[in-house]
């Protein structure tokens, strides 16, 4: 994996990995950025002689680095190498977004807050990093500030990737219970980008609570008809659709589905106790 690439796929999957709303995506990104060997990949990335003295190439090999560490779970150690990055390159955007993933991720809001705000600062052009502290503040649940930055970087001229910056605005506008708000932004993301799956999923959901019962059955259909994409979440969002349409052979086919393919799902145990509206 070359450099220039590596960090593309680290901002990438971080992105997602902080939008986890569905198993469809998580699995692809964690294949992206987690090493199949990650002992030796890691060794491999270490910083060459020349490297040492490049400042810029130091901190993208820290940079990578601290992805790869984070794709793993591992915070303390993810957080030293991002930090190496910036002690070389104190002002790179990207380098302060990935501190900013990982201080939210290890729970420290105020300084995760502060990363962000630091990365926006040094590339106000940087839709990346604004969609990033957008989707920080919806954690928090600070939803006006939160649509008020996915905004910003919508809004942005040379900003392209709306199709990801619509799904997240519409999941945490319909986490804020904005549901009308919420179908407005996922219909923008799924007319730019009809195969996500992200997309559909979500978009079904918000039909579903919307009362909008065919055009959410239409959504989640298309999620399920991809073997790949079918999970138990799909699954059981597609059973409660079929079920508040009365159609029943529908329901207990899904729930066979279900029982036979993820037996172990909390959502399969949702089907066993009946808790069709958890």
């Amino acid at each position: 994996m070359s450099r220039s690439h590596g960090i593309s796929q680290l901002k990438r999957c971080g992105w997602a990995v902080a939008m986890v709303v569905a198993t469809v995506m998580l699995g692809a990104c964690a294949r992206d950025a987690s090493p199949t060997s990650s002992r030796e990949t890691v060794r491999e990335s270490r910083p060459s002689a020349a490297d040492a003295g490049d400042p810029q190439r130091r901190a993208l090999v820290r940079l990578e680095l601290a992805g790869l560490y984070l794709g793993r779970g591992q915070f303390s150690v993810a957080l030293d190498e991002v930090r190496q990055a910036l002690e070389a390159r104190p002002d790179m955007a990207d380098a302060h977004v990935m501190q900013g993933l990982i201080l939210a991720s290890i729970g420290d809001a105020a300084a995760a807050d502060q990363s962000f705000l630091r990365a926006i600062q040094l590339a106000p052009g940087d839709g990346g990093a604004q969609h990033n502290r957008a989707w920080f503040l919806c954690q928090q649940k600070r939803y006006d500030e939160s649509d008020a930055q996915f905004k910003a970087a919508l809004a942005l001229p040379q900003y392209s990737d709306h199709v990801r910056t619509l799904l997240a605005q519409g999941v945490c506008q319909a986490r804020a219970g904005r549901l009308q708000e919420a179908e407005r932004s996922l219909s923008r993301s799924y007319e730019l980008d009809p195969a996500n799956p992200l997309t559909a999923f979500n978009l079904s959901e918000v039909l579903l609570k919307k009362g909008e019962l065919e055009r959410a059955r239409f959504m989640v259909r298309r999620v399920n008809a991809v073997p790949d994409q079918v999970s138990a979440q799909s699954l059981w969002l597609a059973l409660r659709v079929e079920k508040r349409l009365g159609h029943l052979d529908a329901v207990r086919d899904l729930g066979d589905q279900m029982r036979k393919r993820f037996p172990a799902a909390p959502e399969t145990a949702r089907l066993e106790r009946g808790a069709f509206d958890e």
